[in-house]
């Protein structure tokens, strides 16, 4: 006989006229559904130019927990009235096709399943799925041309048979730590951008700048050495001079040539003050860079906007000079983990966390010696029953650390384990701007530091700057994703490579999605929280309380306890008759 869960996946059940939703009317947990309750919607039948789809699963994050609480004042909301044009929440959404309009029937079919990739731009502006387009906690909804027609095309990703539901919802935060190691900052001086090219009085190196210099349309020179003036001399840039300029100049003369955006690209030579390298990289512009060059160390830490490195994609490159263009290119400035290395990963227990350090363990070549730290033994245990096989199984070892509870600094633990040197990596997933400036101080000379959490902007940490030209040191950080990130994860999961599901650390139905944003609040799950639209009426549960409340269901867990297919098909079949 066939199951319920194949006959799920069949997708063959006749288009509702209503289906349950939960909207947001507002700032306010309060404001979620009606009476604490998801609310009965129509369904109206899709336009030429639009696709009826069903929602699969659904995984919470704690952005949709910010969105909640804010309502309307939320920037991707733009003061939006949610009493009168309600919002969904849910951008970790995957879905099948029911049915399509006229128009759209050469491209997709009734039974095609998708995932979404919320981060969209419409004609330049961002809006994304779940956010200001109303989102996936409903069971079938409408889809046009604010996804299907945006500025990157089609935003949605053809899944394979072998992915399951909950598998292809964590492919959204399965991208964004994807993107968090692949090269988001330009590398390069900008194509008809502005320089900016600080010097320090009395400096007298000969400087070269053996590629790139051409790039600029126009070159700000301020206490420029002879040498440099000599090469910029030979472009065809607008040249600017403007010496003798203290701090206090500094925003004067972003605002006179750049309409106050910043400058593409900054040249600091010869920096000593820690203060003044603060002070011109405040003025750097959106993915604009700054290179440093130079042989002495700074004075100090530098005050380093961290807000700006994880959403502005700021870049700090350097060199010791005298080509001031070897500061530049792929292979000066890496993005990924340190081959056999020591990775250490700030706040490892929560999902994103999980997440890092499971890619770590999986990753072909990857790191040595993996460091988990969190201020939660149980996280911590939990972590290691969840992914402590995958250590064994990929030739690395997997070290817990919890600074609460140690009679060590996490300094100190770092420079036991590494002999002084520190680690090659650092991940930080935790938003607050002290744990990143600590976690600068982990770090070996040549290492590289990711702010995978974002601050806001203006944020300021103390970082050792000096070691970006001195030893190579790398500082980066990324924001959202792109499908193709997404498309990653696809192909690592279908060639065996990595296990998606593993991070799965709670289900429900339709009716527990407002338990589970509590529950990411309250941190009550180390994994992600999965709600299953169809199921309208299962309770949230963690997968450890499977045994007890669904033991049929938790008998197909895999090594550690973890979700995968045959789980998602006990769980379909126990839910829905069969």
């Amino acid at each position: 006989m066939t199951s319920a869960y194949d006959r799920y996946r069949a997708a063959d059940d006749d288009r509702p006229d209503q289906a349950w939703a939960w909207l947001l009317h507002g700032a306010g947990e309060d404001n979620m559904g009606a009476d604490g309750a998801p609310e009965r919607v129509p369904v109206p039948e899709p336009a030429a130019d639009q696709m009826l789809v069903r929602i699969d699963s659904v995984g919470l994050c704690f952005s949709d927990v910010k969105i909640m609480r804010q309502g309307g004042s939320h920037p991707k909301l733009y003061n939006r009235d949610l009493a009168k044009d309600p919002t969904r929440l849910g951008h970790e959404v995957s879905l099948t096709v029911v049915e399509v309009g006229d128009e759209l029937a050469d491209r997709f079919h009734a039974g095609q399943r998708l995932a979404v990739q919320p981060d969209i731009y419409q004609d330049g502006k961002s809006t994304a799925y779940g956010y200001t387009i109303p989102g996936g906690l409903i069971q079938h909804h409408v889809m046009g041309t604010e996804m299907l027609d945006t500025d990157d095309g089609v935003c949605l990703l053809p899944l394979p048979d072998s992915m399951g539901y909950a598998e292809a919802s964590t492919l959204e935060p399965w991208g964004c730590v994807m993107a968090a190691y692949t090269q988001r900052r330009r590398l390069e001086p900008k194509a008809g951008g502005t320089m900016w090219i600080v010097g320090r009085p009395g400096d007298e190196r000969d400087y070269e700048f053996s590629a790139g210099l051409d790039a600029p349309s126009t070159i700000v020179l301020t206490d420029a050495p002879a040498s440099v003036a000599a090469l910029v001399e030979g472009t065809s840039a607008t040249v600017v001079v403007r010496d003798g300029l203290g701090a206090d100049d500094y925003q004067a003369l972003v605002d006179e040539l750049t309409d106050g955006a910043g400058f593409d690209d900054i040249v600091l030579l010869d920096p000593r003050s820690a203060t003044t390298a603060g002070a011109v990289a405040t003025h750097i512009a959106r993915r604009g860079t700054l290179n440093l060059v130079g042989e002495t160390a700074l004075d100090g830490l530098v005050d380093l906007d961290v807000g700006r490195l994880h959403y502005d994609y700021t870049a700090y490159l350097g060199g010791r000079g005298p080509d001031i263009a070897a500061s530049y290119g792929e292979a000066r400035n890496r993005c990924d983990l340190r081959s056999r290395g020591t990775t250490v990963f700030v706040g490892a227990g929560g999902p994103m966390g999980l997440m890092h350090v499971q890619r770590a363990m999986q990753q072909a070549d990857g790191p040595r010696t993996i460091v988990a730290t969190e201020v939660s033994d149980e996280r911590l245990r939990s972590l290691v029953d969840r992914l402590g096989h995958l250590a064994a199984d990929n030739d690395c070892e997997l070290v817990t650390f919890n600074s609460q509870t140690s009679e060590q600094s996490l300094h100190d633990f770092v420079m036991e384990l590494t002999d002084g040197r520190g680690a090659d990596d650092v991940v930080v997933s935790v938003p607050i701007s002290e744990v990143m400036a600590e976690a600068d101080t982990i770090m070996a000379p040549d290492g590289m530091l990711v702010f995978f959490a974002g601050v806001p902007n203006g944020t300021l940490a103390p970082m050792d700057l000096s070691r970006v030209y001195l030893a190579n040191a790398q500082y980066t950080g990324t924001s959202g994703l792109t499908i193709h990130d997404q498309q990653q994860v696809v192909d690592l999961a279908e060639a065996g490579e990595l296990s998606p599901g593993s991070i799965v650390g709670a289900v429900g139905g339709m009716r527990a999605a407002k338990d589970g944003l509590a529950a990411l609040v309250e941190g009550r799950y180390s994994g992600k929280v999965l709600i299953f639209p169809q199921i309208h009426d299962l309770p949230l549960m963690g997968l450890d309380e499977l045994a007890e409340k669904l033991p049929e269901v938790a008998a197909k867990l895999g090594p550690g306890g973890t979700w995968n297919g045959d789980v998602e098909r006990a769980l379909f079949d126990s839910q829905l008759g069969g």
